[in-house]
């Protein structure tokens, strides 16, 4: 398995890719919490469900020693450590870590704050985020009314307050969430949810903001190519002008890119990039203007930077006038 990864990761390296890996999955696909739960059952531990991850003393322990074994390792094809490695953006605690059983917050928060500190303890070249999907929680129980419907246990704004978690996350999947409205309220939500989150990123948490998932299934009743290109274009205006005008968010990835080949993947969310004409110019779109609004910002930082360096030789210049003694 590692040896796969190195092969990645080296690959990524080659081609100036940046990759967030993320260290285990709430659900058992890919290797889920409930694999560490039954590891800890078959040592005779009382585990209730597979929520006790986040709280049994040897689950914790299993993860924490996954957590250094992946962040220790040594890459096997380019000889770097991963937690020396560039190539590697951040770490992920968990993709959307869910502990319903504990709809206060609690658990996942000491989690989260126990799991962050174990990670920088290791690595602190990378940067960390928790997983998140942008459920409010008992910390701004005013806010919770923008949850679609449900909880998960998790809490947007406290776990991302956390100390080690460098950045936030949000997923938004208003198809599954509200699958019961109808196309123009899901796009509401959707406009809502961003906005919020945004908002909060900015204002509350003063953290930048990644969109690490969102998508459309073309397994959703009535689904048309042209519901998913307005979702995606909705998404991208809301990110391109939070970028443009200096906001918390500039990037977004959708879930999820599948080459040829990989039928065993497609879930309903897959995007082949040969075989979605329309939204792959969306997607193409979107790059080459974030990348332009890249270079530009590169060329004003380097502008000033330049006009830095002048002021302060020119503040050295005038200093050294002043103390070279005159003569009679």
């Amino acid at each position: 398995m590692f040896k796969g990864l190195d092969f990645v990761i080296s690959e990524a390296r080659k081609y100036k890719i940046r990759l967030i890996l993320s260290l285990v999955n709430n659900y058992e696909n890919f290797g889920g919490k409930g694999q560490y739960v039954q590891w800890a059952r078959s040592q005779g531990q009382a585990i209730g469900s597979d929520d006790d991850f986040f709280t049994n003393p040897l689950v914790k322990a299993y993860y924490k020693n996954h957590v250094k074994a992946v962040l220790s390792r040594h890459n096997t094809i380019t000889g770097v450590a991963y937690k020396d490695d560039p190539t590697i953006f951040a770490w992920e605690l968990m993709n959307e870590p869910r502990c319903p059983s504990d709809l206060s917050g609690k658990s996942i928060q000491n989690w989260i704050t126990e799991m962050a500190a174990h990670v920088k303890s290791i690595d602190s070249n990378h940067l960390l985020e928790a997983g998140l999907e942008g459920f409010y929680g008992e910390s701004s129980p005013q806010m919770k009314q923008d949850n679609p419907g449900f909880q998960v246990g998790t809490d947007f704004i406290a776990n991302n307050q956390i100390a080690g978690i460098d950045f936030a996350t949000l997923h938004s999947y208003p198809d599954q969430w509200i699958s019961n409205s109808n196309d123009q309220a899901q796009v509401a939500f959707l406009n809502k949810w961003l906005d919020t989150h945004i908002r909060d990123a900015e204002v509350v948490l003063k953290k930048p903001l990644l969109l690490t998932e969102f998508g459309k299934s073309w397994k959703d009743p009535g689904y048309s190519s042209s519901q998913r290109d307005a979702m995606f274009s909705t998404i991208y205006r809301k990110i391109y002008w939070s970028a443009r005008t200096g906001g918390a968010t500039a990037g977004g990835l959708f879930w999820q890119l599948l080459a040829e080949g990989m039928d065993n993947y497609r879930d309903g969310y897959e995007i082949v990039l040969g075989q979605t004409p329309s939204t792959t110019g969306i997607i193409s779109s979107q790059c080459r203007l974030l990348h332009h609004l890249g270079k530009l910002y590169a060329r004003i930082r380097n502008a000033e930077k330049v006009k830095k360096a002048k002021a302060i030789r020119r503040s050295q210049w005038q200093a050294a006038k002043k103390a070279k003694p005159t003569g009679d």
